[in-house]
């Protein structure tokens, strides 16, 4: 039985007042025997409101065609449509189900995904009841094996809200998923509104910005409306996780300057300049967290494609916001010729975002990136609120006899810490498979640095029992509260080096040893990893191995 059975119930429309079928869902898959049947199964389980489900097999030759007919012949409301051709991406075989679907309403599904109870209900009801052309809820990304989940644009998901139209709330853009929405067929279809077709990268990224460019009156529900399946193990990653290659940075790209150019074809221009923001935002700082795991050649490939692309910002782009992490990396990539400073960067484009030393000025004072790019004005961290500020904090973990010392050390910025007042900060480690489970909470006093060499600084010690933590991958998670009254949460950049913390094992009362692997996560935060046990050992070792591999 799948991790993600409890998500699709045994019978369907328990619902008491069940609502009309209306709604056609678009399953899409290649050569995903083992998962399509469980996506089709979700969503003929929502109950009547599913008219119909178009599985769109895009050519497959593991048996999914032969797999989905079978499930047809005893489903009247299943419909096999198989493509001739394989089209070599995610788009072809939805447009193929668009032009397929009689319903009133229709929405999205991929083949290794599945919706969870009461999606398509909670959708259509904010549809019909607000007369939206779209409705759109919260998509929850969840790791496999693990079962790790975190909520995808969470802040556009807090309550129900009618918008009657898409430039009401410009971080719509950010929202860049198809499957996460209810569409008016007839709307799609009217406004010609499809996905590029054949082999293109992020299609989503198109077809969402042609829809919002279209104006639709929107709904947005709270709900959990789609669960989004990470199997960052597999043996062929998803395409969107494939991105060790150059290719799909450049397809990142090529989507994201359509999506501006058909928002700004179409009027939308505060839209326009909001997916450009976004841009930077997310897409560089996504990359630019990876560029140390990449070759030489990647990395020049990559700084000079990204300088190509930003060089068509305007000076408006950049005034919007010119103090957020992902606009000043951007700026030292436009700046640079050649790429530099890639561990600074990777902690600047880290979430939440940190600004390592050392803090350079011109000869006249003002803040700059460095000496190499003074060009790089830093001015905007003058004024950005303390809550937003990009802080550096080290921490080390250090070995001592009975039990482990955590060491943190926050460093100033232009003034800004001081003049804030750092006062204590608090500290726990936050479970990486369970984001609600914490352990060994507390607050601890920052004290301000007498020696020379650290002048600048705010310091804070405390011990840490490890093995209290127990077996897992744990991030450490800080809050730096500020005497007037301000706070900010923060990640710590890991230091390594001698005599701090290696591998080595733990007596625990519970598990008897625990295997201790402190490391620097990506985005150089420090994490600590423990397993249990000879079995947890080896646990660790695979987990290893995989990441190595992927």
């Amino acid at each position: 039985m799948r991790s993600d059975s409890t998500d699709i119930p045994d019978t369907a429309g328990t619902a008491e007042s069940p609502r009309p079928a209306q709604v056609g869902v678009v399953v899409i898959g290649y050569n995903d025997r083992a998962h399509v049947g469980d996506a089709v199964r979700s969503a003929l389980a929502q109950g009547p409101a599913v008219a119909e489900v178009v599985a769109v097999d895009d050519c497959s030759s593991d048996g999914s065609g032969e797999l989905l007919e079978r499930l047809a012949a005893d489903e009247p409301r299943l419909r096999v449509v198989r493509r001739d051709t394989n089209s070599g991406g995610c788009g072809s075989p939805r447009n193929a189900g668009i032009d397929t679907v009689t319903t009133p309403y229709v929405m999205f599904l991929d083949s290794d995904d599945v919706l969870p109870s009461g999606a398509v209900d909670a959708l259509l009801a904010a549809a019909t009841e607000a007369h939206a052309e779209v409705a759109s809820g919260l998509c929850v990304r969840r790791e496999l094996p693990s079962g790790r989940e975190q909520s995808w644009q969470a802040p556009l998901y807090t309550a129900h809200a009618v918008l009657a139209g898409p430039s009401e709330h410009s971080r719509l853009v950010h929202d860049t998923l198809c499957v996460n929405k209810l569409y008016r067929t007839d709307f799609l279809r009217e406004h010609d509104i499809r996905f590029p077709e054949g082999r293109f990268l992020y299609e989503d990224i198109v077809f969402t910005a042609r829809v919002l460019a279209a104006g639709p009156r929107m709904a947005l529900v709270p709900d959990r409306v789609y669960v989004w399946h990470v199997r960052r193990a597999a043996e062929q990653l998803s395409l969107s996780l494939d991105r060790e290659h150059i290719d799909n940075w450049k397809a990142r790209v090529q989507a994201c300057a359509l999506a501006y150019e058909i928002l700004l074809g179409a009027g939308q221009k505060e839209l326009a300049r909001a997916a450009r923001a976004k841009f930077l935002d997310h897409e560089v700082r996504m990359y630019a967290r990876e560029l140390g795991l990449r070759d030489a050649q990647y990395r020049r490939a990559w700084w000079e494609h990204t300088r190509e692309y930003l060089a068509r910002y305007d000076a408006a782009d950049w005034e919007l916001n010119p103090g957020a992490p992902g606009r000043l990396l951007a700026r030292v990539v436009l700046e640079s010729p050649e790429p530099l400073d890639l561990p600074r960067l990777r902690e600047l484009a880290s979430r939440p975002a940190r600004l390592l030393p050392p803090y350079a000025r011109t000869p006249d004072g003002v803040p700059v990136w460095s000496a190499d790019l003074p060009q790089v004005t830093l001015t905007p961290l003058l004024d950005r609120p303390t809550d937003l500020l990009p802080l550096a904090v080290d921490a080390e973990l250090l070995s001592r006899a009975r039990a482990s010392l955590l060491r943190l050390r926050l460093h100033e910025l232009y003034g800004r810490v001081a003049e804030a007042g750092p006062r204590e900060v608090d500290v726990e480690w936050q479970s990486r498979e369970d984001e609600d489970r914490t352990r060994g909470r507390t607050t601890v006093p920052l004290t301000p640095s007498d020696a020379e060499t650290d002048a600048g600084t705010w310091s804070a010690e405390l011990p840490v029992d490890l093995a209290a933590l127990g077996a897992g991958t744990w991030d450490l998670r800080l809050t730096v509260r500020f005497a007037d009254g301000t706070q900010r949460d923060v990640t710590a950049h890991a230091l390594a080096g001698a005599g701090r913390l290696r591998r080595r094992a733990v007596p625990s009362v519970r598990h008897g040893v625990l295997l201790v692997q402190p490391y620097a996560t990506h985005s150089g935060a420090l994490a600590v990893r423990l397993a249990s046990g000879v079995r947890g050992v080896l646990q660790v070792a695979r987990g290893r191995l995989r990441r190595l591999l992927h």
